[in-house]
């Protein structure tokens, strides 16, 4: 707990038996009041190895894909009276011990959301990022932050930090159950006029590590150009999206900011 904010930590799992006590062990439970797994049909022991470590598990009778894993996550961190969520991948890619800070960020009211870039004050590919990853990754993030006015230094990391506030004011249960989850919740906060902020974050590919291959790669960059386009198109009064339908920078950073203090 941060003064009087709840943290929950969520994991979206598949297949992470091997690496999910190494995660789980540089968690600083001083902190966080809890750590729920959801468990995406699992075809190792992970749900076992997850009891094992005395988590809070949630467990899908069928694989629902990344992203409808995600927002199974969410809703029950909200169920679970979270003021500020963590997602963490449990395949020890990102670190664990960011999660103090992240939170802290969103409990002393400077933010609503917070990305781990694995882009800031670093070089990724050393950390063991796939070249044609990183060179893609740097493409996209260019295209959106021109597409969508902003400055974000990657927005395809999978350690992200967001205020109760927030998740309530997004539809996320409207999104992709598949990849292109992660890129439209971005696009959401910022049509939310939610706050971003964004901490330098190490990472590791290790070969028990989660990665989509190239034919997924592709297809998620497609999605992500798609996502940013809808987005344009919305706001210039051309399209109307329904995931897109979040509560107007107007009234949204009323909200947020609101139950920031």
């Amino acid at each position: 707990m941060l003064g009087t904010r709840r943290v929950i930590v969520v994991m979206p799992a598949y297949n992470a038996a091997l690496t999910l006590r190494r995660t789980v062990k540089e968690i600083d439970r001083n902190v966080v009041d809890e750590v729920l797994m959801v468990d995406d049909a699992s075809g190792d022991t992970t749900t076992d190895e997850a009891r094992r470590l005395g988590l809070v598990i949630e467990v899908h009778d069928a694989n629902r894909g990344y992203g409808g894993c995600q927002k199974t996550c969410y809703s029950k961190a909200l169920e679970h009276d979270a003021d500020i969520v963590v997602m963490l991948h449990p395949d020890y890619q990102y670190s664990p011990r960011l999660v103090p800070a992240m939170a802290a960020m969103i409990a002393f009211g400077e933010y609503d959301f917070v990305l781990g870039s694995r882009i800031l004050a670093q070089n990724a590919v050393e950390g063991g990022m796939p070249r044609y990853k990183y060179f893609s990754n740097r493409v996209l993030t260019l295209l959106e932050n021109l597409m969508l006015g902003t400055k974000l230094s990657e927005f395809h990391t999978g350690l992200r930090a967001y205020s109760r506030a927030l998740l309530e004011a997004i539809p996320y249960e409207r999104n992709s159950d598949d990849f292109v989850f992660d890129n439209q919740v971005i696009v959401q906060a910022i049509a939310a006029g939610a706050r971003i902020g964004e901490v330098s974050c190490h990472t590791r590919y290790e070969p028990e590590s989660s990665s989509i291959g190239p034919w997924h790669s592709i297809k998620y960059g497609v999605g992500v150009l798609r996502t940013a386009n809808q987005y344009r198109r919305q706001q210039r009064g051309k399209a109307v999206y329904p995931y897109l339908q979040v509560e107007k920078a107007d009234a949204g950073v009323a909200v947020l900011n609101s139950a920031a203090h």
